[in-house]
């Protein structure tokens, strides 16, 4: 990492602002980003970077691009807020859309690649904010509806959550997203929460853990934060079925893998209707930077919720879901996803060579599928100091739990692009070894 007294002035400057100003939750690099352009993004000292972080996941079109801004300044001149005490023009659009494409792509119940999705049984959408938000809805739903499954005595309240996931840092969220680092510090949390592990806790393990209490199961397809982990479909069939014997909700947290990350609507698109949730949330990518969050679930679980059962002052309003609209409308164009799958393609086959050339560091399997992908490492230490590194040689990377380094670029990233990633990659891995 460089010096702070080896930056620029006016870098120097600004980050002692923040260390005299803003509180000190985030571990950042002295750099100060200054604007982006596609995948590239340049700091007010003029470096620029090759973007392989997309804000963790959320730039799906990139950095300045010109549909979006063009919605946000048409949108900005009409109306900005006006709370969900009304009804807005973009919501309900943005809404139907994310239904109507998980009818006909799969997802929430519905098979993959449907020629003629069926209108019913229907789903709902809330708009939130952010991610965590989503997920407390969620939680939220669920109590609800198991308060209406369970006895009167509100016994089946327990979630169930796995080893390794991060589902976002309030306080309820934090209750699921089993690390101690995040969670220790802020602990009692919610009580009643259970926890699991990924592809592992099966017959009568999985039995106990999945009860007659049991009100949510919530689950990541693919876990970002916690490295790249991807659930085994069998195994999730049984979860899944286990969750519907005791009548408990299942939840899909696509946070951070959903919305075509994966080359598909929902990393659990194509997936077995025994193996889909009853709930999935979502967040990042959908409006490519404005924060906005949402929770779609079956018709069958949305019935419990009634007027002034949750709400929000910022959710769902009329600029977040213009420029969501315009973002999801662009990201389910089949020509959009085919170049985001050979790319991805591309990207892989490259990744896959490091371990034979780099055996005692990288270990042979890549994590992930899509734009969501795990780079393994043998020995401690060694992802954040390829991050370090190849942040000095202008690329920037993310760690992911312990032992992996997360690509996560945006979705329309070029070949070349990703083929100068990992020549990076690999020029640090050189260094390294």
């Amino acid at each position: 990492m460089i010096p702070l007294e080896e930056t620029d002035i006016r870098t120097k400057e600004l980050i002692m602002t923040a260390d005299k100003y803003i509180l000190p939750v985030y571990a950042r690099p002295p750099m100060v980003l200054d604007h982006g352009k596609g995948a590239w993004v340049w700091d007010i000292a003029g470096q620029k970077y090759l973007d392989f972080t997309a804000g963790i996941a959320v730039n799906a079109l990139g950095h300045g691009d010109e549909g979006v801004v063009e919605v946000m300044r048409t949108q900005a001149s009409k109306i900005l807020h006006a709370s969900n005490v009304y009804h807005n023009e973009w919501a309900p659009p943005l809404a139907s859309l994310l239904v109507t494409l998980t009818q006909a792509e799969g997802g929430l119940g519905y098979p993959a690649n449907n020629p003629a999705p069926s209108p019913a049984p229907g789903a709902k959408v809330f708009f939130a904010n952010s991610g965590s938000e989503a997920n407390e809805g969620a939680l939220k739903v669920a109590r609800k509806v198991g308060k209406s499954r369970g006895p009167a005595d509100g016994s089946k309240s327990e979630i169930v959550s796995f080893e390794s996931s991060f589902h976002g840092r309030t306080l309820g969220s934090l209750s699921v997203t089993n690390n101690a680092k995040y969670q220790d510090p802020f602990r009692p949390l919610l009580p009643g929460v259970k926890v699991g592990k990924v592809n592992k806790t099966t017959g009568a393990e999985l039995e106990e853990l999945v009860n007659e209490n049991t009100c949510a199961v919530i689950l990541e397809p693919i876990q970002g934060e916690g490295g790249v982990n991807a659930a085994d479909v069998a195994w999730v069939e049984k979860l899944v079925t286990r969750a519907r014997e005791v009548g408990a909700i299942v939840i899909f947290d696509e946070i951070q893998c959903g919305l075509y990350r994966t080359g598909s609507l929902w990393a659990h698109s194509t997936w077995p209707i025994s193996c889909q949730p009853d709930i999935v949330t979502m967040a990042k990518p959908l409006a490519n930077g404005y924060p906005i969050g949402a929770v779609m679930m079956r018709d069958a679980v949305a019935e419990v919720m009634t007027a002034g059962t949750h709400g929000t002052t910022f959710g769902g309003g009329p600029l977040a879901c213009a420029v969501g609209y315009h973002v999801l409308s662009r990201l389910s164009e089949r020509a959009f996803v085919s170049h985001l799958m050979e790319t991805s393609t591309y990207l892989l086959g490259r990744l896959e060579k490091l371990s034979a050339w780099y055996p005692e560091l990288v270990a042979p399997k890549i994590r992930g599928r899509g734009m969501i992908l795990g780079l393994v490492f043998k020995r401690e230490g060694d992802p954040g100091r390829l991050v370090e590194l190849a942040r000095e040689r202008g690329v920037l990377l993310l760690t992911a739990g312990k032992d992996c380094v997360r690509l996560v670029p945006s979705l329309n990233i070029t070949q070349a692009e990703a083929g100068q990633a990992v020549d990076v990659i690999e020029s640090c891995l050189s260094v390294m070894e």
